[in-house]
């Protein structure tokens, strides 16, 4: 999720100091770490087939994957989204699709999960920051979900909104955005067997500070266009309005593709930190170049054939 353009304030700096007491916040905090959360049903293991679609890059120790987050309903800083989540209840949990298709639905995620073809696929993760992950999500295709209810030919786009509980996620508390937290996708984005719903990394459920209980991942798209904790997602016959478009749009473009070649107005996007590779704890030392589409350019580019990938980005 990209940066402000004035520096921000920690969030450890503004939390009232009885919240820095609170010892719920501190062991989600060591949840993350695998210190806490002992039989939590959002840690669960999950039964997932391995996937054919996979990268060879090693893997982002956990700890960092776990620890190093963009959730600004918990936080600005990269630690926040796991010291602060502790009081956030991701089950029970309804997503709503709704907008224009011929069956709008309402789905329990429990029973998503029990229901759906799980499977775990290894994706590069790559911020708008110029930082990277490799990670392995457990999900299932966006488009199998979709389906269900029978998209309307006039549908083009799909909009996706976060939960927003002021009481649940502190960061919601400031102004830091328009909140709800909001994506969206063109239909033929959405329905391409690349773009997946996640709901487990690592082999388990998701931790709250990676988007539980449910979230969108597509892999060839900045990361701040994986919108976390899915309440519902809305067919539109026009684009929908997304977060940091409306925070800045001259920053953040709707499609927001990896592209080395469409540089960020304040900072390179030719290459890219590695996170986890340099040794120790954040020790993400290692730089290599940026791939188009984040690398995955044979399966998506013909998606923007004939587009302009500087305007449009």
């Amino acid at each position: 999720m990209p940066a402000f353009k004035t520096p921000f304030i920690p969030m450890s700096e503004i939390t009232p100091r009885t919240v820095f007491l609170d010892r719920r916040r501190f062991m989600a905090g060591a949840g993350a770490l695998g210190l806490a959360a002992i039989g939590s049903p959002v840690l669960a293991a999950l039964d997932a087939k391995k996937s054919s679609y996979t990268v060879a890059d090693t893997l982002t120790p956990r700890k960092d994957a776990t620890t190093y987050n963009n959730f600004y309903e918990f936080g600005t800083g990269k630690g926040d989204p796991a010291a602060y989540s502790g009081d956030f209840k991701p089950l029970p949990w309804k997503i709503r699709i709704d907008g224009l298709v011929a069956k709008p639905m309402e789905f329990d995620v429990e029973e998503l999960i029990a229901g759906m073809p799980l499977e775990e696929r290894v994706y590069r993760f790559r911020c708008v920051e110029a930082w990277s992950m490799v990670l392995p999500w457990t999900g299932f295709m966006l488009s199998d979900l979709l389906r269900k209810v029978e998209p309307l030919g006039s549908a083009k786009f799909v909009a996706f909104r976060s939960a927003a509980r002021p009481e649940e996620m502190p960061g919601v508390n400031y102004p830091i955005l328009e909140w709800p937290y909001r994506e969206g996708l063109r239909l033929d984005e959405a329905m391409h067997p690349l773009a997946i719903m996640a709901v487990g990394i690592y082999g388990d459920r998701l931790p709250n500070q990676n988007g539980a209980p449910i979230r969108l991942v597509v892999p060839w798209k900045y990361g701040f266009k994986s919108i976390k904790s899915i309440e519902t997602i809305t067919f539109t016959d026009s684009q929908p309005e997304t977060s940091w478009n409306m925070a800045a749009a001259n920053e953040y473009g709707f499609y927001s593709n990896v592209n080395p070649e469409r540089d960020h107005p304040r900072w390179s996007q030719a290459s890219e930190r590695v996170l986890g590779t340099g040794g120790g704890f954040f020790g993400g030392v290692e730089r290599r170049d940026t791939e188009k589409f984040n690398g995955y350019g044979a399966e998506v580019a013909s998606l923007y054939a004939g587009m302009d990938l500087i305007e449009n980005y």
